[in-house]
């Protein structure tokens, strides 16, 4: 394909409105000798890029011109002369964090998260050294590859890595952004049980029509633990994904069965207890506490594995033209979403 001199890519000029986020023409970039050039079709937004947003570093300082997002798909277009593990026509989706391709993680590496250190993946093309990329799913299309990088990966590591959830055990999900909506529809293809939190009757239809045994309005059980309990007869789940952070951390581990599991791989609200109470009930219920940080190259293609075998198809929200970005961020910062919000780009 013919390849232009400039491209359009959004930049944050600043931080902490939307008004800042600005659409810029700049130069095409051309790949190095260990580099590839990848026309991006789609990209996906994480709570994550709504902390940018807001100017709250995520492992780096921000800095203004930062190019948004971690999450796209799209094609090899060109390659330097010593790339190997792609060729051109690969469909292919950029790993989170850029360098880490396996082992355990280390914050200090969270420099290298696209869209929060490097530029990220809310332009037209962009240039990525070839271990950073791994090839997409052949039955999904851009915009369902462009989903996976960061929500799909953290739900795998949360799950399986860090969980160690096995079939027949229950799952207690919390809410129906992409990490819950992931980490059920992987939990179903091992034969776990499911149960999830939300606030809206009309998510809880929607909830049930994706394979969850059992939902939880916590609106209407502000103690959803309680609620938990009951449906698990009295013993709890063993395994809780806890999106929350510190605002629901109690509820979480009050919801978990003895020697159950807590995940942490969000932080969407403020504490309303102590930490010294959330950790007291861990404690007593000997619960074992972890956290996820998205996960590495070998977790990516070992879940796409799993996600070609079993034909799954991640749950998209809705879809934006890539002049309409700013609507798509307005879309996420609404709460009303259910599963990924995607930006297309072509």
């Amino acid at each position: 394909m013919n390849i232009p001199s400039s491209m359009a890519c959004w930049q944050w000029q600043d931080f902490g409105d939307l008004r800042h986020l600005q659409v810029r023409r700049v130069p095409v970039p051309m790949p190095g000798r260990r580099e590839v050039l990848v026309k991006i079709r789609a990209s996906s937004l994480n709570r994550r890029d709504l902390m940018v947003a807001a100017g709250i570093p995520v492992g780096k300082v921000l800095r203004p011109g930062l190019v948004p997002l971690s999450d796209g798909a799209g094609d090899v277009v060109a390659v330097g002369d010593e790339v190997t593990r792609v060729a051109l026509g690969d469909r292919v989706a950029a790993i989170f964090r850029q360098g880490w391709m396996d082992g355990p993680g280390r914050f200090a590496d969270a420099v290298n998260d696209l869209g929060g250190g490097p530029d990220g993946t809310l332009r037209e093309y962009a240039v990525f050294d070839e271990d950073g990329l791994i090839k997409a799913p052949a039955h999904l299309s851009y915009e369902e590859g462009a989903t996976l990088p960061c929500a799909a990966v953290t739900a795998w590591n949360a799950l399986y890595a860090k969980g160690h959830l096995k079939a027949g055990e229950t799952l207690l999900v919390q809410g129906t952004g992409g990490v819950s909506l992931f980490a059920l529809q992987f939990a179903r293809l091992i034969g776990a049980r499911v149960i999830a939190t939300t606030s809206s009757s009309t998510k809880a239809d929607k909830l049930l029509a994706l394979g969850v045994a059992d939902v939880v309005n916590y609106r209407e059980h502000s103690s959803w633990s309680d609620e938990v309990l009951r449906l698990t007869g009295g013993e709890g789940a063993h395994l809780v994904v806890e999106i929350g952070g510190a605002g629901t951390l109690a509820e979480s581990i009050k919801s978990t069965r003895e020697s159950g599991r807590v995940v942490m791989v969000g932080l969407l609200t403020n504490p309303d207890e102590t930490t010294s109470q959330a950790f007291m009930n861990a404690f007593m219920r000997d619960t074992t506490i972890s956290s996820a940080h998205v996960g590495h190259r070998r977790s990516f293609e070992e879940m796409n594995e799993a996600i070609t075998q079993a034909n799954l198809r991640p749950a998209i929200d809705s879809r934006y033209d890539f002049s309409d970005a700013p609507r798509a961020f307005e879309r996420l910062m609404s709460n009303a979403h259910f599963g990924k919000v995607v930006i297309r780009h072509d």
